[in-house]
């Protein structure tokens, strides 16, 4: 798979995740919060499978 997320983006997410997973383990907003795992995971690899079903892609310039 090629990669389709962004900087910003992979930042955004890699956060996001940090933070949901964080407030689950705290019990703050349950289970549900381990979805950021998923979020820290796509962040790092820099791939989402969602975007590539959707045809998008967060990285700027394409390369030639």
């Amino acid at each position: 798979m090629k990669v389709n997320v962004g900087t910003v983006d992979r930042l955004l997410r890699i956060i996001a995740g940090i933070i949901l997973i964080a407030l689950a383990a705290m019990g703050t907003i349950g289970i549900w919060g381990y979805v950021g795992i998923v979020l820290v995971v796509t962040g790092l690899v820099r791939i989402c499978p969602a975007y590539a079903i959707l045809g998008m892609n967060t990285c700027g310039l394409k390369k030639s």
